[in-house]
């Protein structure tokens, strides 16, 4: 799988700098994520409990950008102590140079979020690029 540029420092910057709100603005949470392939497809899981997909989460994609955008809104209770994070929630991501965008889908189940961006198997044969005088 052929990422897009910058790739290969991906994962160790991600690493490096764990828990930073790349991707997310002030006041917003970064969604914790897991990236595999998959019969042929690259697969991003994110955690999200307690959220309602229908209204709470919107995914976009544009220019083999992924952006998943949450929503969780804090119950007004007399709470002692809390450590859950509430209001947004953001995580893009960059998709493989293979991935075909128009056929992505979406599940979500017990409190999970699963992307699969199908990737086309077929590489284009290399051109000769004519040079002119």
């Amino acid at each position: 799988m052929r990422r897009m540029p910058m790739s290969p420092w991906r994962s160790d910057l991600s690493e490096l700098f764990e828990g930073f709100p790349f991707g997310a603005r002030a006041g917003q949470h970064m969604i914790r994520i897991e990236e595999y392939e998959k019969d042929g497809a690259y697969v991003v899981q994110a955690e999200l409990p307690g959220v309602d997909p229908d209204e709470d989460v919107e995914i976009t994609v544009r220019d083999h950008t992924l952006t998943i955008r949450a929503q969780r809104s804090e119950e007004k209770k007399d709470k002692q102590h809390s450590e859950f994070h509430y209001g947004t929630f953001v995580r893009t991501i960059g998709l493989p140079a293979e991935a075909k965008e128009e056929d992505i889908s979406a599940t979500y189940d017990k409190g999970v979020l699963t992307v699969t961006v199908p990737m086309d198997t077929e590489r284009p044969a290399a051109r000769r690029i004519k040079i002119n005088r």
